[in-house]
């Protein structure tokens, strides 16, 4: 916590002045964080777009703080700007409103970003460094997803999601606003603006696609002549599948197919010369469980190349290398994440990056010289850094993270264990905070989303709705397992639970545990799970099969496979996963849904939902938390108002971090004092 600057007057006697600071040392000294708490969780720092000018000289990158008053819990987002020796930090945008994406003019004279300042509308704005104000570039009523400049820096494009009718607007107001499902959808779609303002003193956007699809990611040709993109057959998350990749020429709005098969293209973008297009080329039917390969299109058309298998089967493209020999990407491995380079010609991947830190929002500068990144580690808070791509040596950029309090953190260790069928599980274990070798302490099994998410080695001390890092002060001890259906682990170890959620992956999660307490840390007698969406899945299948675990909190959890693949946004997920519909294979949907097995169930269990959750809709919370209630059951039901999958205020977010430390300190007991016994 900052201190309030106390300002003596000249003529103050030094007594007087002793006084009051010693009075104000003792007041800032109570108000000091002791030990990690929700609260203190909720202040660490964020960081999302790090991006470094074309000379390499500085670099752009936003700062998310949370703000809670009375009226106001959010997170606002601002931009700062720092040299890239990591000097002269400064943050340039200001106001209640988040500014952010910023990116630079190809001359690096001026950052174009977006802003939700005027009518909660996110519009472009420019902003020269030379000085002055940001300038409004749009005013638009609807709100624009991303932009990118063009080469010569006199244009730039932008998505934006179709604007509602004037009629739309009066039903709206007059409360006639029914709709039909899946009828009147609003497409994002591409368009070109002029940086500079017309004879008439304006910039009026130009549609480029009008089409009946939505595009997502798109890429400027070198010549500055056309826009590679891609689009999907709607903007719902269920049509990912239907991705395809096209061309507009920028003059006229003609559009030029350029990859559309059964597979899903993305993230295309051009080579330096202009000649190829590298984008990610899913295989054939496109999974949930994702895997793809990076693929190279010549740009005048034809049959895409696929280049040499990564190990995750999940690249993400960071940029082409200036010379246009090599593609850079990251993608997670085991519980890091790993910056690679493809040599296109030779078709060989080389790993750049080996550390075990966990980077996030990587990308390549405009001249193909430095990257810029987010790092974190479990005992380092994220902050941003930069790195020239020949020599990767990271130099940090931001602190704004170190204002934090210096509070111990227990510390976090990779361990791996063999699963009843002898394939090799690993996981991150949290020891409590000054852990002495021997002692038996409470053990806190969770479990991830997805199915195909991964536990990484992230800062225990963030945000979120488990408080690792508070768990861990208060003497417990958490597993966080990456179990079979993960990604981070190849392909055929994240589809590996195909038609078998909670069987091997139930075993893969439970011998987990058994060898925490074969380390001799665990007190196989006060265990406790918990997981948000898939971990919600399992957390209430855990509960149906199993009385090992004394509380339980699920955190959005998916409980009836039948009526969430009915309710959710995502209706093609769970038949992927189990090789058909509810109707198709009642029994299968029936012998894997906790609903369906919860008959005597006895373990405590807490139930959290956000009321807004449109991918596991709350009637999922509701279903269980009735069940149990009806049995019995000590339970509770945390709803979230506001809330999507994930909650995303900082007051919601404390509620269900605190919600879940009472949950278990009430069926597990005090920690620390189990921990001294």
């Amino acid at each position: 916590m900052r201190r309030t600057k106390i300002l003596f007057t000249l003529v103050a006697l030094v007594l007087q002045a002793a006084i009051t600071t010693a009075s104000f040392a003792r007041q800032n000294t109570a108000r000091s964080p002791t030990t990690w708490t929700p609260e203190l969780q909720v202040k660490v720092k964020t960081f999302g777009a790090a991006r470094v000018s074309p000379d390499g000289r500085r670099v752009a990158y936003t700062l998310s703080n949370e703000v809670m008053t009375p009226d106001k819990s959010e997170y606002v987002t601002q931009i700062h700007l720092a040299n890239a020796d990591g000097s002269n930090s400064v943050q340039i945008t200001f106001g209640e409103k988040s500014s952010t994406n910023p990116k630079w003019s190809p001359d690096g004279a001026s950052l174009a970003f977006t802003s939700n300042r005027k009518d909660n509308k996110n519009n472009l704005y420019l902003l020269r460094l030379s000085g002055g104000e940001a300038e409004p570039l749009t005013d638009l009523k609807s709100n624009i997803a991303d932009f990118e400049w063009s080469p010569d820096g006199r244009w730039v494009a932008f998505t934006m999601t179709d604007q509602k009718t004037e009629d739309e607007e009066r039903a709206d107001k007059g409360r006639n606003d029914f709709r039909y499902v899946d009828e009147n959808i609003k497409m994002n779609r591409l368009y070109v603006l002029s940086v500079q303002k017309d004879a008439n003193g304006k910039r009026d956007p130009r549609k480029l696609t009008v089409e009946n699809y939505n595009v997502s990611t798109f890429d400027w040709s070198p010549d500055g002549a056309r826009l590679v993109f891609s689009h999907a057959k709607t903007p719902s998350a269920n049509d990912w599948t239907t991705l395809d990749v096209s061309l507009v020429e920028v003059a006229s709005g003609k559009v030029t197919s350029l990859a559309a098969t059964p597979a899903a293209e993305g993230e295309p973008t051009f080579s330096p010369d202009g000649k190829s297009v590298a984008m990610v080329v899913s295989d054939i039917p496109a999974r949930w469980a994702r895997t793809g390969l990076i693929n190279v299109v010549s740009a005048m058309g034809g049959a895409p190349k696929a280049l040499a298998p990564s190990f995750d089967g999940q690249p993400d493209i960071a940029g082409w290398s200036a010379d246009g020999r090599r593609i850079y990407f990251t993608e997670a491995k085991g519980t890091g994440t790993r910056i690679y380079t493809l040599d296109v010609a030779a078709n060989r991947i080389t790993e750049v990056e080996g550390t075990n830190a966990v980077l996030s929002n990587v990308n390549l500068n405009r001249s193909g010289s430095m990257l810029g990144f987010v790092m974190q580690t479990p005992e380092r808070a994220p902050e941003v850094y930069v790195s020239s791509i020949n020599n990767f040596a990271p130099i940090q950029i931001s602190r704004a993270n170190a204002d934090l309090p210096k509070l111990p953190l227990g510390r976090t260790e990779v361990i791996r264990w063999k699963s009843t069928d002898g394939k090799e599980i690993e996981g991150l274990l949290t020891y409590p905070v000054g852990y002495q070798a021997g002692t038996k302490v409470p053990l806190i099994l969770n479990i991830h989303g997805g199915p195909a998410g991964v536990f990484a080695q992230t800062f225990i001390g963030g945000r979120g709705v488990y408080p690792i890092a508070t768990f861990a002060a208060r003497g417990y001890a958490i597993l966080r397992p990456n179990p079979r259906g993960s990604s981070g682990y190849g392909t055929e170890f994240r589809r590996a639970n195909l038609n078998d959620w909670g069987g091997a992956d139930y075993q893969d999660l439970m011998t987990g545990v058994d060898k925490v307490i074969e380390m001799g840390v665990a007190d196989k007698e006060r265990l406790g799970v918990m997981g948000w969406s898939y971990g919600g899945y399992m957390t209430s299948w855990i509960v149906t099969q199993t009385k090992r675990f004394k509380a339980a909190s699920a955190g959005a959890p998916v409980t009836n496979l039948m009526s969430f693949n009915g309710t959710a946004d995502i209706p093609s997920f769970v038949p992927d996963y189990f090789g058909g519909h509810a109707w198709e294979h009642p029994e299968i949907y029936q012998k894997h849904s906790a609903m369906f097995n919860v008959k005597g169930v006895s373990t405590p269990t807490l139930i959290q939902h956000g009321d807004a959750d449109v991918r596991v809709p709350i009637s999922q919370g509701y279903e269980f938390y009735n069940a149990l209630k009806q049995q019995n059951v000590p339970t509770r039901m945390l709803v979230l108002p506001r809330q999507p999958h994930g909650p995303n205020e900082p007051k919601m977010q404390i509620a269900a971090m605190q919600s879940n430390l009472d949950w278990f300190e009430k069926y597990l007991g005090n920690a620390n004092a189990a921990a001294q016994r």
